[in-house]
Parts: C-alpha cells; sequence; structure tokens
C-alpha cells in the first residue's frame, strides 16, 4: 500500500456491528508512501497514526473527486426529474 498527503483511507467493515471508516491522510511519514500515515477520521474528526491492515484501500484524491462529481451530477439529474414529474 503506497498513499501520499490528501488521498483518502478506507477501512472496511469487518463485520455488521462495525461500519466502514473514511479518513484524509495528512501525513505520510516514510519517503516512498507506505504506511503509517497520519489520518483525520470523517466520522469523528479525529487525528490518529495508522498502520493500516489487510481490510484497507487508499484512493487518491483525484479518484475521490471524481466520484464525488459523478455522485453530485447524479444527484442533480433525479432531482430534475423528481421536480419535473411534480409540476407535470
Amino acid at each position: 500500500m503506497r498513499a501520499q498527503s490528501g488521498d483518502w483511507l478506507v477501512i472496511e467493515a469487518d463485520d455488521l456491528s462495525r461500519h466502514a471508516r473514511r479518513g484524509r491522510i495528512e501525513q505520510v511519514r516514510s519517503a516512498d508512501g507506505v504506511p503509517p500515515y497520519l489520518v483525520r477520521w470523517l466520522d469523528t474528526g479525529r487525528t490518529a497514526l495508522v498502520f493500516p491492515g489487510p481490510d484497507a484501500h487508499v484512493h487518491t484524491a483525484a479518484e475521490v473527486e471524481r466520484t464525488d462529481a459523478a455522485v453530485a451530477a447524479r444527484c442533480a439529474a433525479v432531482q430534475a426529474e423528481i421536480g419535473r414529474r411534480y409540476r407535470g
């Protein structure tokens, strides 16, 4: 696993009692991008030094931006269709 500052670390849920976690990597401690990472978690706002396990993966900042843009476009299209049907 390799990352750089600004990438996103996702730790998948390993059972039904936990949810997946997503955090922004604020600092990479090694020159080659391997863990540990200093991560600010979205669900708590806290920062922690993380040594990711096999249930974790990294998304680049560019991947997240593309996904967020696609989701926003889809939501806008759905809202427009709902508005069209309500007025129609």
